[in-house]
């Protein structure tokens, strides 16, 4: 028997939130299903009893699907079934994996699996700022251990006003835009874009967000209360030596610390160093116990190495490759790199490089989105490719990683905002990562920025991004703020802080928190440590190329717009696109038509100027008015005993009569040497104004004879005036007089006797 249990969040607009357990999937570990409006989301999480041999981490797997049956939609394509997760549902995985996975115990090693589906949608709330508290409230209701709950919001700033969880028409208003996760007490995870806005702008959006999540946090702890699901299960995924770890402490610490301490900016030579610190270690044990102390070994000494690294920083200052906590890594920038493309740069900043490449194209270029509920088209894009051989790795590259399409769409949403508004071009941005040690996103933006530039966009300002980090000390208020990290400083460190902007403000962030009760005063410093960096970052872009190109590449395809009214868009497509695709075909140029609010909006691309001219003088045919006393250059359609018809413009044919061809008198239309298929020239000399039809003429071009005079018409009879007769000499007839009369003209009764009806026949 079902014993469902609910539970609801209002949020500040009065909207609610329903979080129910105990009703779907109760073979899960945990399942929830949550309802906003007429949006649903089903979140279920299993987890492994055991965790598998030599695993020493948390293998999480979280996965967010969208049914196209949610909005009542089929899904696009032959098979007409989801497919593979589009870039819009691996975002949202990624999400929602950020905030959870810090919090699952660092000695918890378990296979475990959150599957967020949207089961139904109805087009006015957003599901993504949903899924993670749907996949939260899943795991409170399990049995699996667990440092939260959490949940996330999106914040938006609509005419000056913070807005929890906005709607679809309302994020369109907004200039700031942020993605929020945290627990009741920290923030972990933030990301978005906005409008070139301040540092102040954005802490006091994190602080309106960390608001909204506390609320969604204890309804969890009730739900989880009221379920019944208080008791987390019992585990033991590790085997500890506490003797082993603290003589691994001893004998290595102070190795360790001399190599961090060294500040060496080859990041080889230091992971050389520190692995031979823990191969000699492992070689001084008994022959016969290293085979099976070695894993531990290495697990206790990355413990030691990670401490070593922050006491140098936090004790002396030093980092892993000498600099100052405040200090850029060396930067250098190259535009025009490649001659192909029609737009490229180099962007190197110590160890991390980007070569970046810029492409225009026509509106047939353009992306086409089909997700569940987004549908449309993009016309800036960004792709970000990491190459295993970046870091030195000899593996093949397999498709494009959710780390990737993350890395992407964060330099993509900080330089969107910059390009232009008018752009007639589909612009596509492509970063291929040749080396990294830190922050391969951020050089993203750097490149993508020298890369448009380069290609003569417009951009409204330039952008800049730079990586933050935190090391901070749990037992003492001690903490430093790195600009510019390194990999090593990432993965050791406290948080990951990155930022894009312009000189006016900041344009996208991304950060993620990995420990516990960081304080807004402290992100406020990193902020504007990292505005520091940005500008110190600009200055080089600036340097390398101050402005945009004045004009495209030679190889760049020019664009000419133009805009038709609405009713004459069928008459340039063409029934089935044949009058377009006849266009395209005989000038060489692209063209494409769309239909926008103020009429038609054309587009004609291609490389020369000569096949732009052919397509717009073809499509200026079609459009324009037939004016009369105009000439036009046309072809014989028909030939008719009375004269011709000729399509002087296209879809619009006019009669050239046998008299309008020439000053002579033609006896017929064979004497004017006319013939099907002919160009002639001709002048529009009437338009018919009650039934719209066109008279054409070949004569009103021609010189006129000399002595010409228009020919005398043909003479006619007399005409009888019928009302000057007297009544009297026309007397009426009766209508039996009139028969009689009629009958008599056709024959004489008295000469043909009437014939006698026809015997029937047998």
């Amino acid at each position: 028997m079902l014993n469902p249990v609910k539970k609801t969040i209002t949020l500040p607009d009065g909207r609610e939130i329903t979080l129910e357990t105990g009703k779907l999937a109760k073979q899960a570990d945990g399942a929830v299903e949550l309802r906003m409006g007429n949006t649903m989301l089903l979140a279920t999480v299993v987890s492994a009893k055991e965790a598998g041999e030599g695993v020493d981490f948390m293998p999480l797997q979280v996965d967010y699907k969208e049914k196209f049956s949610a909005a009542g939609r089929f899904p696009g394509g032959f098979l007409k079934r989801e497919g593979r997760a589009s870039d819009y549902e691996v975002l949202t995985s990624r999400l929602v994996d950020r905030v959870l996975r810090p919090l699952f115990p660092d000695n918890y090693h378990a296979d475990t699996f959150v599957q967020i589906t949207m089961f139904s949608a109805d087009g006015v709330d957003m599901p993504d700022a949903l899924a993670g508290l749907a996949a939260s409230a899943a795991i409170a209701v399990s049995d699996i251990p667990f440092n939260g709950p959490i949940s996330e919001v999106r914040v938006a700033r609509i005419d000056g006003k913070f807005v929890i969880d906005p709607t679809y028409d309302q994020l369109e208003k907004a200039d700031m835009e942020l993605m929020v996760g945290a627990t009741y007490d920290n923030i972990m995870m933030v990301e978005g874009e906005m409008n070139e806005v301040s540092e102040a702008d954005l802490l006091e959006a994190l602080k309106t967000a960390h608001a909204a999540i506390k609320e969604q946090c204890k309804a969890q702890e009730e739900l989880a209360v009221m379920a019944g699901k208080t008791v987390k299960r019992e585990y033991c995924h590790e085997v500890n030596d506490e003797d082993l770890r603290k003589d691994v402490h001893e004998k290595c610490y102070d190795k360790a610390y001399a190599i961090a301490r060294q500040g060496c900016a080859d990041k080889h030579w230091r992971a050389d160093s520190f692995d031979a610190i823990c191969n000699e270690y492992i070689e001084s044990l008994p022959e016969e116990e290293r085979e099976e102390k070695a894993p531990l070994v290495k697990r206790y000494y990355h413990d030691v190495e990670r401490e070593a690294m922050r006491r140098c920083v936090l004790d002396e200052g030093i980092r892993l490759d000498g600099r100052k906590t405040t200090e850029i890594r060396p930067i250098w920038c190259e535009v025009d790199y490649l001659p192909g493309p029609h737009g490229s740069a180099i962007f190197t900043r110590g160890e991390t490089q980007s070569l970046a490449t810029v492409t225009l194209g026509t509106k047939l270029d353009e992306k086409i989105l089909d997700d569940v509920l987004n549908q449309g088209r993009e016309r800036f894009l960004l792709h970000y490719n990491f190459p295993p051989f970046s870091t030195g790795e000899a593996k093949a590259q397999r498709g494009v990683g959710r780390r990737e399409i993350g890395h992407g769409n964060l330099a993509h949403r900080a330089l969107k905002r910059m390009f232009p508004d008018d752009f007639p071009y589909v612009c596509r941005v492509v970063s291929d990562i040749l080396e990294s040690n830190g922050s391969s996103s951020m050089a993203t933006v750097c490149a993508g920025t020298l890369s448009l530039l380069d290609a003569g966009v417009k951009m409204k300002r330039p952008v800049s991004g730079i990586a933050m980090g935190l090391i901070s000390d749990d037992k003492s208020d001690k903490y430093a703020i790195l600009s510019d990290i390194l990999g090593d400083e990432d993965h050791l460190g406290d948080m990951d802080f990155k930022v894009t902007g312009t000189r006016q403000g900041i344009t996208a962030t991304q950060m993620d928190i990995k420990c516990d009760g960081l304080s807004y005063e402290i992100l406020e410093r990193a902020l504007n440590q990292a505005k520091e960096g940005r500008l110190h970052i600009l200055d080089k872009i600036e340097e390398t190329i101050p402005a945009p190109r004045e004009d495209f590449k030679p190889n760049v395809p020019r664009i000419v717009t133009m805009l038709i009214p609405k009713e004459l868009i069928g008459a340039v497509i063409g029934p089935g696109g044949k009058v377009i695709q006849g266009i395209q075909e005989e000038s060489g140029a692209v063209v494409s038509i769309d239909e926008v609010e103020e009429g038609g909006h054309i587009e004609v691309a291609a490389a020369n100027k000569a096949a732009i001219d052919k397509a717009l003088e073809m499509i200026n045919r079609i459009v324009e008015l037939p004016e009369e006393g105009k000439t036009y250059t046309g072809r014989v359609m028909t030939i008719q005993d009375f004269g011709a018809f000729v399509q002087f413009m296209p879809n619009r044919d006019g009669l050239l009569h046998i008299s309008e061809i020439s000053w002579d008198r033609l006896p017929d239309m064979e004497a004017s040497g006319l013939k099907e298929g002919d160009e002639v020239t001709v002048k529009l000399i009437e338009i018919d104004k009650k039934t719209g039809k066109y008279r054409l003429s070949m004569r009103a071009l021609q010189p006129k004879p000399e002595g010409w005079a228009e020919p005398e018409p043909r003479p006619r009879g007399p005409r009888r005036d019928r009302g000057d007769r007297p009544e009297g000499d026309r007397p009426r007839r009766s209508f039996g007089d009139r028969r009689e009369h009629r009958d008599g003209d056709r024959r004489n009764d008295g000469d043909r006797p009437r014939r006698e009806p026809r015997e029937p026949r047998d």
